[in-house]
């Protein structure tokens, strides 16, 4: 086939099933690999959405010129369609993007204008308001706003949801991406929720992001909001195009097991993706890892390519120089579920186990911490100090069922969770329970973080 620009060959990327990372994992995990479209992300199919929507409506003229804040990747998909339409291209981004990504855009013609990251949004050297103050100030330009701007999410509407069901022949159950501007989450999910009611959509966001605390209490939280590094999700803003009907749940990933996770693609997949890539896996997979049953497939949407990020999640120096490349003492929480002998068993108790019993259990097995079980269930937990407590003000507890002191539920984590991540979680609350590739369940205490680090 001859196509008359590069732009006409957008869409159609292929969806790749995991094959070594979904381990452990009951249901099928597929991805679709955006970096196959020509400007290596997602973004071109919103990007000449936006441009085409707009010379409909008279906002772009021509020889106009397109102005955008970007992250890099709806710049490239922008500067694509501004050469085969003959427009001019000014960038502005945020010093925590790669130096890659303002090349590219260099070499497709853009002028780029780099703004700091750690400002707030309505700061006038923040990347959103030079973008805004530049279209202003420019006569026949055009200021996409990919934040807010409708074409976004119907890209992904129109051509990444119809893709996904296609493909997928309509059995899909689950699907997961990042949450940045929100377009490509929103538009997909939309659309695949429009043909299957019964679709799980999963958003995965970034610590120092507000996304996951908006949707699940409604509070735009000033305090959630704090520098970070991966690039391309999360935000300090509520964009439009995040459309917080169509995201069923949200899952937080940390910048160091998003960077790992992106190496262990390219290394375990022979996927070579961009860093919120690793943000997507990681969070999707920690929440399959725990919802998805036989007989579900979940779509992870992987957004770019990892030449955009040579110079960082793929420079060792520069991952050991953000502590995200350590000694194997300071390993990951298989490392201490593998040290385990075969015949390992999680000490638990049952919901109806008198309290008395439990005590015993736990005095037996000399465990300070338990999971409290309704069949294959964790529903809860108990802590001998927070139990003595409550025996000593009520003695008669001791005959009564474990469900009427039990706390909340230990938290799961990612298997490939990073020693300093456990600790972090344990020091906050009480030990954390993980699944092993065979689906066991163990419990990882601060002694056996200790005990790891010491090693």
């Amino acid at each position: 086939m001859i196509y008359n620009s590069i732009v006409e060959t957008i869409g159609n990327t292929p969806l790749i099933r995991l094959n070594n990372l979904n381990k452990g994992i009951e249901g099928e995990i597929l991805v679709k690999v955006e970096y196959f479209n020509p400007g290596n992300s997602m973004k071109d199919r919103m990007a000449v959405k936006m441009v085409e929507d707009a010379e409909k409506a008279g906002i772009l003229k021509p020889g106009g010129t397109i102005i955008e804040g970007t992250s890099g990747n709806t710049g490239m998909g922008l500067a694509l369609a501004a050469i085969s339409k003959g427009y001019k291209c000014i960038f502005t981004m945020a010093d925590k993007q790669s130096k890659e990504k303002i090349d590219i855009l260099k070499a497709v013609g853009a002028e780029v204008i780099v703004c700091p990251t750690n400002v707030a949004p309505d700061d006038p050297r923040s990347y959103y308001a030079v973008a805004q103050k530049l279209n202003k100030d420019i006569p026949n330009s055009f200021y996409p706003n990919q934040y807010d701007n409708p074409s976004n999410w119907k890209a992904h509407y129109e051509t990444t949801g119809p893709e996904i069901w296609r493909d997928t022949e309509g059995e899909i159950t689950h699907f997961a991406a990042g949450v940045g501007t929100g377009g490509s989450m929103s538009g997909t999910a939309k659309f695949l929720k429009e043909q299957s009611e019964s679709l799980i959509s999963v958003g995965i966001d970034t610590y120092g992001s507000v996304f996951k605390k908006y949707k699940e209490t409604g509070e735009f939280d000033d305090n959630e909001i704090y520098p970070y590094l991966t690039e391309g999700i999360g935000e300090d803003i509520l964009p439009k195009n995040v459309n917080f009907s169509v995201i069923d749940h949200f899952i937080k990933v940390t910048d160091k097991d998003a960077a790992v996770m992106t190496r262990r693609l390219a290394k375990e997949e022979g996927l070579f993706v961009g860093w919120s890539c690793g943000s997507a896996v990681h969070g999707a997979l920690e929440y399959a890892k725990e919802n998805l049953k036989k007989g579900d497939r979940m779509v992870i949407l992987l957004p770019d390519h990892g030449t955009r990020y040579l110079g960082k999640v793929y420079n060792d120096d520069w991952m050991r120089n953000h502590g995200f490349l350590e000694d194997k003492a300071y390993g990951t929480a298989r490392d201490i579920v593998s040290s385990r002998k075969d015949g390992y068993q999680l000490v638990v108790v049952e919901k109806t186990t008198k309290i008395k019993e439990a005590i015993a259990i736990m005095n037996e097995k000399s465990v300070s911490q338990i999971p409290v079980m309704e069949g294959e269930h964790v529903i809860g937990s108990l802590t001998d100090n927070k139990l003595l407590l409550k025996i000593i003000e009520n003695p008669e507890l001791k005959d009564a069922n474990v469900s009427e002191v039990m706390e909340d539920s230990m938290q799961f984590v990612a298997l490939d969770s990073t020693l300093d991540v456990l600790s972090s979680m344990v020091e906050r609350e009480k030990a954390v329970l993980v699944r092993d590739d065979n689906h066991r369940v163990h419990i990882v205490t601060k002694h056996d973080i200790l005990a790891a680090i010491t090693k």
